[in-house]
Parts: C-alpha cells; structure tokens; sequence
C-alpha cells in the first residue's frame, strides 16, 4: 500500500486526498506512508538541469585545481548543511560512474553513507568494494565498514573489510594484525584499484573522527599544533598536503595515500564552511580527478587557492 501510494503521488501526481479515496484510508496515513517510503529510500527524486552560476564554479575548479570534473551542488542558504546537498550529488555520480570489473576502495564519513539514499542500485558483475580504513570492531551509525558494505551491496557486489579497529594501541600490533591476520591481502588488493571514493575530515572537536572517541583531546592539540588541519582516511595533512609526523600513523589501520593516489578514478566528495583548508590540503595530498562539492565550500576552496595548482 505504501507503494502504491509512493507511485500515485510522485508518478501520477495525485493528490493526498484522491489517494486516500482511493486506498480508503485517512489523508494522515497517506502522508505517513510517503514520509516512510522516502526514509526507506524507496523514492528517488532527480531534478535535471544545470544552475549557471554552479557551472561556472565547476569550471573553475577544474582550472585551478587541474581536476578532470568538478561537481557543484547548489544549496539554499550559505548557512544550511550541505552534506544533504554534496550526497546527493556524489550519489548520483556514482550511480553513473560505477562499472562491472572495477574494484572501488571507499573510505567514509556522513557525507558518503549519506550518498547512499542517492545511488540508483543495480547488479554490477565482478564489482568489488574495498574499504580503506579498519573499524569493524565499532557499532555506530558512520563506521568505515558499515559503508563499505552497503555501497557493495548497491551494486550486487563483493565487499571486502579490513577486520580491525581504526586505530590500534601500537605500531606493533598494528604489524602483527596485517602480517598475521589476513589483512596484508586486502592491502594488495588495494594496490589495483580502478577508483577510490573519499571524503575529508576536519580537525576540530566536532568531527566525526573525535566524535567518535578516536582521537583523544591531546592528540588533537598536538597535531593542530604540527600544522594538521584535517584528515583522510586518519591520515592527517596540513594545508600544502603534507602529511603530519606523529605517532598515530604507525597505529591507524588504513591504506597508505601512495596506494590511493594510483587509482585512476579518485573521487573527493566533501565540504562544509570549517573544511576549506582541510579540503585545500586534501586537494593537493590526494589530486583527486573529480571533486564533488557544494557553491559555498567551492568559494571558499577557490578563495583559499585562486591559481592552479603547479604540477
């Protein structure tokens, strides 16, 4: 019944009254339902057509940063969130984008699990997803594996985690969980992949990496004090894209940014008003091929680097 209401309301364009007359339920149970199947991601809405300014923006993006495609998502108020905005668009480029054969390592975030209520799914034969970063010791809503997977399973694919925590106690144990634990196979693995999906994370105390009890405040500190202003896949940069020294990368269980940077497609969806330098920084670390952002975060990305980047 939910979906047929879906399908009268959004195909047939009926109104929440007709559609109860017909159904024979009340207009408050039709409105929920569509409320329901819009949660359930069982109604998708596509608006075509482009905003000059957005275009514009693109194209400049794609100069100063020498990336193949820039995607600008237009958002409604230079104050409102713009993950909604930024997933959406990255959902939908990877509907497109995503091929049979390719093997994709994904990192994570809200930005990309938010994508996933964007993404057209469909059976994609011999397509592998690898998840870049461990954390399948950790129950939460943005885990780096719960990603991972359901972006396989968008595409009937195989998905492939790395059994570990994010972050382990020593660079010691970091060792023995890749040399004796299997994990070495998925490391290889990484080494041919087709395309990386990645997103960037700030080094506030509101990012989802301190959020989510990862760092703690020391750390934190130590490293904004060392120039990091964000990071990707816990690796952390500062603003030219150089990673920071510190003890952290010994124990983070993640795939190295050389590996990343071989992928021929490398997507960097991200954005948000305090993630300008971050965003510049992972420009120039990881020199993604296409870009996916929002009109505020692409001025202030332009802003904080006007020339194109040198080679």
């Amino acid at each position: 019944m939910r979906l047929r209401a879906a399908w009268m309301y959004f195909v047939e364009q009926m109104t929440q009254n007709d559609i109860a007359d017909v159904l024979g339920v009340g207009r408050v149970t039709v409105v929920r339902m569509l409320a329901e199947a819009r949660s359930r991601n069982e109604v998708k809405i596509a608006i075509e057509g482009e905003l000059s300014e957005a275009v514009g923006l693109e194209r400049q993006l794609e100069v100063a940063f020498g990336v193949v495609e820039a995607i600008v998502a237009p958002i409604s108020d230079p104050a409102a969130d713009p993950i909604p905005s930024i997933s959406a668009a990255t959902g939908a480029f990877l509907s497109e984008a995503m091929k049979p054969g390719m093997t994709v390592g994904v990192g994570w975030g809200r930005t990309l699990f938010a994508s996933l209520s964007a993404i057209n799914s469909r059976t994609l034969n011999d397509f592998r997803v690898i998840s870049l970063l461990g954390g399948v010791s950790q129950v939460r809503r943005f885990n780096p594996a719960e990603f991972a997977w359901r972006f396989a399973q968008a595409f009937q694919g195989e998905g492939y985690l790395i059994p570990a925590p994010a972050v382990v106690d020593s660079a010691a144990t970091r060792d023995a969980l890749i040399k004796r634990c299997g994990i070495q196979e998925i490391f290889d693995m990484a080494d041919t992949l087709d395309a990386v999906v990645v997103s960037v994370g700030g080094i506030d105390s509101a990012t989802t990496f301190y959020r989510g009890g990862f760092l703690s405040e020391d750390e934190r500190q130590n490293l904004v004090s060392r120039g990091a202003v964000g990071d990707l896949l816990f690796h952390f940069f500062d603003r030219d894209g150089e990673l920071i020294e510190h003890s952290i990368n010994d124990r983070v269980m993640s795939v190295d940014v050389d590996r990343i940077r071989r992928a021929p497609l490398r997507v960097l969806a991200s954005g948000g008003a305090d993630k300008a330098e971050a965003m510049l920084g992972a420009m120039r670390l990881v020199q993604p091929t296409v870009l996916i952002t929002d009109e505020e975060s692409a001025r202030a990305l332009l802003k904080e680097n006007p020339a194109r980047l040198s080679a």
